[in-house]
């Protein structure tokens, strides 16, 4: 039975609409006649052509259609449905649930399927950035919580601000001079512990921004060792000659960090250059610690210098005994930074492995003068890229240039939101979501003259992509009747977005649909792709409001490479990257 929305029109006169349920598009319609044969039903065997026909699932067997028939069968029981029929075979409506149902019919791989044993500067690792904040990078409190959140999303590596409490007895985690609040160190590692392999047994990644003491450096390495115990990897060796792979270190935990005094010495030195070399080498600068962030804030919002704070607390700390022995020892990835610049730090010798960050201005200006540096570097060696200090609100940077260049680590600000987000979101969805994914060859690889992977040279066209947008579904049980449009039902449309290297950017639309909460546009866009590999599909919903900003009506970003074939469920996600319960999208993908 339909149902109908009033909706008031000049506070004076309601207009009423019929609001039906979801109903198969005329394309289901067609795939569905085609497939049953002109008949009311789908066999199991028909199942499986169209599996291996329009899916693409050429390996797919009777018995996976058999278990699809059940499965819908099934869950047609438990909304009350009957039917009419008893054999193992679908009818149009189970046929239209079975393409709308994002368990059965994804639209991406859901398994680990890369090489994991290769080493780890091989891989994009989920990085998140001072990890512990709950909100802003000023004033918002020091948490577990957006920690465990984080490692419930599958990151693999986690930051921590390590300080000396008040009394300087102890350690918390805090972003320090600023007025967060800070959580103690020890509820951190336990959480952390806790919820380290529920989302993927990879490695797990702590990068440390260590402000401390070296008899509290002692008691964070008691800690550390008594809360991970044999979960914890470091070299028995005392050094890393080269990086072992994602496969090894299953279920493993690894500190990363730069002890302070290599961190004072990099400084002197820097402060003794040219004022081109320093601003260069402090945008190189390994810690981002939040005196610099700081200091960016205040120079963007005062205009004042404030360098000098920076080198006066350098001074404090020059006087400072060496990194504790008991710590040091369970540093694996060690943060290293040359004496020198840019150059020298992408100019490493053959037998040294190191991890450098870079902030994201010091990354564009790499990119642009030492591109091929950058990549090789990453062929071999750790990059870490990080927010500016000035995204005082947690916001984020659009992270492909990174990808592009190799940086493993493009470390986010995970509790922020926005179209940055999504895209990072996005990219690893890769492999399984377990984190770590493989980087294509091209960016592994070297020519005969040294000569590497530019990702701002347009290449050949590698493959095309067709992308067929069919309908949507699950707005009128999410959204209030008028959420979108007081007036009437909402007006939908959908915009297409593919992100990676620049030859491949594009933006397509659809044309809105409206008054319908169920919108059906059955279009199709052609994307011409040179590095799919790097290429992500972003997608969002909007709403048209012809008198105010268009409303948002969901989103998702799905990895190009990972796209599966044929008609598929697409679920649609909040501006913070919650899944709707029921809001989803019909399309269809195809390869030319």
């Amino acid at each position: 039975m339909k149902k109908t929305h009033d909706y008031k029109v000049f506070k004076c006169f309601s207009r009423k609409f019929k609001i039906g349920g979801v109903e198969p598009p005329p394309y289901v319609k067609l795939i569905f006649a085609k497939y049953s044969g002109g008949g009311a039903h789908i066999e199991t065997a028909q199942l499986r052509r169209f599996l291996a026909e329009v899916q693409g699932e050429e390996g797919s067997t009777v018995a996976d259609a058999e278990r699809i028939v059940e499965e819908v069968a099934r869950r047609r029981q438990n909304r009350g449905e009957l039917t009419d029929h008893h054999l193992p075979s679908l009818t149009l409506d189970d046929f239209f649930n079975f393409l709308l149902s994002d368990d059965l019919n994804q639209a991406i791989k859901t398994q680990v399927h890369h090489d994991m044993t290769a080493p780890l500067p091989h891989y994009f690792i989920y990085t998140g950035h001072n990890s512990y904040l709950t909100g802003n990078q000023l004033s918002s409190d020091c948490s577990d919580v957006p920690i465990i959140k984080a490692l419930q999303a599958g990151v693999r590596v986690i930051e921590l601000d390590i300080w000396p409490n008040s009394t300087k007895d102890d350690i918390q985690v805090t972003h320090g001079r600023t007025l967060t609040t800070p959580v103690t160190l020890i509820r951190c590692l336990r959480s952390i512990r806790e919820y380290a392999f529920i989302a993927s047994p990879y490695p797990l990644i702590i990068t440390l921004e260590d402000h401390l003491t070296p008899d509290l450096q002692a008691k964070v390495a008691e800690m550390i060792s008594v809360t991970f115990g044999d979960m914890l990897y470091y070299p028995q060796s005392g050094c890393l000659e080269k990086f072992p792979s994602p496969e090894s270190l299953k279920y493993r935990i690894i500190i990363s960090t730069k002890a302070p005094k290599e961190d004072v010495e990099s400084k002197s030195v820097k402060g003794k250059e040219n004022s081109l070399q320093k601003e260069e080498d402090e945008d190189e600068d390994e810690d981002e610690s939040p005196r610099e962030e700081e200091c960016d804030l205040l120079a963007e919002l005062e205009d004042e210098e404030t360098d000098n704070e920076s080198y006066e607390e350098d001074d404090r700390r020059a006087g400072q005994s060496e990194t504790h022995p008991d710590y040091k020892v369970l540093i694996t990835i060690q943060a290293r930074k040359p004496k020198g610049g840019l150059k020298s730090a992408l100019s490493i010798g053959s037998n040294q492995i190191r991890r450098l960050s870079l902030s994201e201005q010091a990354l564009e200006k790499a990119a642009a003068s030492h591109g091929p540096d950058l990549v090789r570097f990453t062929q071999k060696n750790v990059l870490r890229i990080y927010p500016k200090g000035t995204r005082v609100n947690s916001s984020n940077y659009k992270p492909m240039l990174g990808w592009m260049h190799g940086a493993q680590m493009v470390a986010f600000n995970m509790q922020g939101h926005g179209k940055s987000l999504w895209l990072m979101q996005g990219m690893f969805r890769c492999n399984g979501g377990c984190g770590y994914i493989k980087k294509p060859q091209f960016l592994m690889t070297k020519g005969p003259h040294r000569e590497v992977f530019d990702p701002n040279r347009t290449l050949p066209v590698k493959t095309t992509l067709k992308v067929g947008v069919h309908m949507g579904d699950g707005w009128s049980s999410d959204f209030s009747p008028r959420h979108f449009d007081s007036y009437s039902p909402p007006d939908f449309y959908l915009k297409l977005h593919v992100v990676g290297v620049p030859a491949d950017d594009s933006k397509k639309k659809t044309k809105v649909i409206d008054n319908n909460w169920f919108p059906v546009w059955d279009e199709s866009f052609v994307f011409s792709l040179t590095v799919p590999e790097l290429a992500l599909l972003r997608i969002e919903v909007r709403e048209h409001d012809r008198s105010e900003k268009d409303d948002f009506g969901g989103q998702t970003c799905l990895p190009v490479s990972e796209l599966r074939p044929g008609i598929r469920s697409v679920p649609l996600f909040d501006k913070k990257g919650e899944k709707y319960k029921s809001v989803r999208l019909l399309m269809q993908f195809e390869f030319l």
